[in-house]
């Protein structure tokens, strides 16, 4: 699976790559040296973040699937437990 930005948060990612050269580096960087160094982290560490998030979300789920029937449970054969008694 190909990891994307959508056209808005590519854009912010780049302005934040550049503002972040700007403050903590010697030397500025340029806006298609910050698009292509957002690219290259995307590709190569991209996954590994996916994957961890993959990862929490199954053990959120599976979390949430153990408690499942406690939620939603119901009392079997309750019809007479309903009723009033008969003298």
């Amino acid at each position: 699976m190909t990891i994307e930005l959508g056209k808005e948060a590519r854009k912010a990612a780049v302005s934040s790559i550049e503002r972040y050269f700007r403050e903590n580096m010697e030397e500025p960087i340029g806006n298609v040296t910050a698009d292509a160094l957002l690219h290259f982290f995307i590709e190569e560490i991209g996954p590994c973040i996916y994957n961890k998030a993959v990862a929490d979300v199954q053990t959120r789920m599976q979390s949430r699937i153990m408690e499942l029937d406690v939620e939603v449970y119901e009392d079997e054969f309750r019809y007479w437990d309903k009723r009033p008694r008969k003298r």
